[in-house]
């Protein structure tokens, strides 16, 4: 059913019961089914919203078929150097939420991207450390149609670590990148055997 509308966008809400999880009435499978909505008046350019999180438009779609939205909304961003396009290879990667754009190198084809996210406690003006803690990350992306797409992630300086996977990769992006520090990008190596309880060794030891 239409639950509002507004000159921009009509709000629709899909409701179903489905007794598929009452194992005693015997249906416990699952099938496609179809919904028909009548509205109020004739759509228009309006975008459609299902139950608050779909969005459908009719631009770029064959009427009377409309077209479902993505994460960045129904005109994505153009790849380029521009903040929304660089959100698009943040979303790409599944950068954290709230994360911080540190740096970036970008000559419309290629992209370096800095990014670091906090993760102590939201303490305000505190000087406790574990309020500023962060995290970061970074990664190398090529320009596609659909947006900005991953090459390679690392925390090392240079061009080594791209150069490896994308030879075309321009140096003058890289060359001068230094390594990302230790206190965003820790090193966990994984922890040395130790000698299981009640297991002696039985190498002797040297005598002078």
């Amino acid at each position: 059913m239409v639950t509002d509308s507004t000159t921009e966008l009509v709000w629709v809400q899909v409701t179903f019961t489905s007794p598929s999880m009452d194992r005693a009435s015997g249906c416990t499978t699952e099938s496609m089914a179809t919904a028909k909505v009548r509205l109020p008046e004739p759509l228009g350019d309006r975008d459609v919203m299902v139950d608050h999180y779909s969005r459908f438009t009719a631009e770029g779609a064959k009427p009377p078929a409309l077209r479902l939205c993505g994460k960045l909304g129904c005109t994505p961003p153009a790849t380029g150097c521009t903040p929304a396009s660089y959100d698009q290879a943040l979303t790409a990667v599944g950068a954290p939420e709230h994360t911080y754009r540190d740096s970036e190198r970008c000559d419309g084809k290629w992209l370096v991207l800095d990014f670091s996210w906090r993760t102590g406690p939201a303490c305000g003006d505190s000087t406790d450390a574990a309020c500023s803690s962060r995290l970061g990350d970074r990664w190398f992306f090529r320009a596609k149609k659909s947006g900005w797409e991953p090459i390679v992630r690392t925390s090392a300086g240079g061009c080594r670590d791209v150069q490896r996977r994308e030879p075309a990769f321009p140096s003058s992006l890289c060359e001068s990148l230094a390594p990302l520090s230790p206190s965003l990008h820790p090193s966990c190596p994984p922890p040395s055997a130790s000698p299981m309880p009640g297991v002696r060794s039985t190498a002797n030891p040297a005598r002078g």
